[in-house]
């Protein structure tokens, strides 16, 4: 098995966002990339490694998401190909739909959370469907196309390892795992779908971009289902209710706070749950799916 290594990109916090490079007999593959903001970051992890940017030809996105691929565009700059969904392929292509729908969430903050974002050179742009292997060096990887989080993403099956984006949902450190559930693309019955996709890879490690490495695949994917259901459910309720986005954001801060607290989390690491699983983003996606897919079962009593 070759070597998978996590990069810290300190964003905000430590074990925010992770960036991992998979060692080759042809050089260095990179999976995420995180924002521009943290490009710095990623350079002194490679470098950490031993390599610089311009040793980086390949780069795979499980999705574009800003904290996933908003970096891509730098290593384009000196050559690399970017390895993407064929959904996401136009956003890295054009980025301007992208930026503009993050500046309506972030406003002034996008500069501040996600540096810039340029556009990658349409035949620099690798498209990958399900299925499709990728050979570097002696390594092959594997997209495995797992919506439900995002519409565009894949996980990247190498040998027994899953590169999994954020289809695994977060997990930091002692914490509990979390689903990541941003609009505008949040489907639970989908979602699900991809976890018995991945659950029947049987893969033996997951490599969480929020943040790192588990080997407790079967426990960690069970309780991803178990707090998906509880969290879409929670949402249900709420809005069954009448209740307001003004009324649930704070509401469902509450709750997620204390399911972390009763995992035993200190306050320092409930922020850092929080930096990378924003529970008001959460809410977003979980209204947006009930509202879109299920309106009778929310309508108000």
């Amino acid at each position: 098995m070759p070597t998978i290594h996590t990069l810290d990109l300190q964003d905000r916090a430590p074990r925010v966002i992770a960036a991992f490079v998979l060692d080759t007999a042809e050089g260095p593959v990179l999976f995420e990339t995180g924002p521009e903001s943290r490009f710095s970051a990623l350079v002194d992890g490679l470098k950490g490694l031993g390599y610089s940017p311009q040793d980086i030809r390949h780069v795979f996105v499980t999705h574009i998401h800003l904290d996933h691929a908003g970096a891509a565009w730098r290593f384009a700059q000196s050559g690399s190909r970017i390895y993407v969904h064929p959904k996401g392929a136009p956003h890295l292509i054009d980025p301007s739909k992208l930026w503009a729908s993050a500046t309506r969430i972030y406003g002034e903050q996008m500069e501040t959370l996600w540096g810039h974002m340029g556009s990658v050179p349409e035949n620099q742009v690798r498209v990958l469907q399900d299925g499709d292997t990728v050979s570097i060096g002696e390594v092959s990887i594997k997209a495995i196309e797992t919506p439900g989080h995002a519409g565009h993403h894949h996980a990247f099956q190498i040998g027994d390892a899953l590169i999994a984006g954020d289809v695994t949902g977060v997990r930091i450190g002692r914490g509990p795992v979390l689903p990541p559930c941003p609009p505008p693309d949040i489907n639970l019955e989908v979602w699900s779908d991809s976890i018995a996709k991945i659950r029947s890879l049987k893969p033996k490690t997951l490599y969480l971009t929020h943040f790192g490495e588990f080997t407790d695949v079967a426990r960690h994917l069970e309780a991803l289902e178990t707090v998906l259901a509880d969290w879409g459910e929670w949402m249900r309720l709420q809005l069954k209710e009448g209740k307001s986005r003004e009324q649930i954001v704070p509401e469902f801060e509450a709750y997620v706070a204390q399911q972390l607290r009763q995992a035993g989390l200190s306050e320092a690491e409930v922020e850092e749950y929080e930096f990378a699983d924003p529970a008001w983003m959460s809410v977003d996606g979980l209204m947006r799916y009930w509202n879109k897919f299920h309106p009778e079962e929310v309508r108000p009593r």
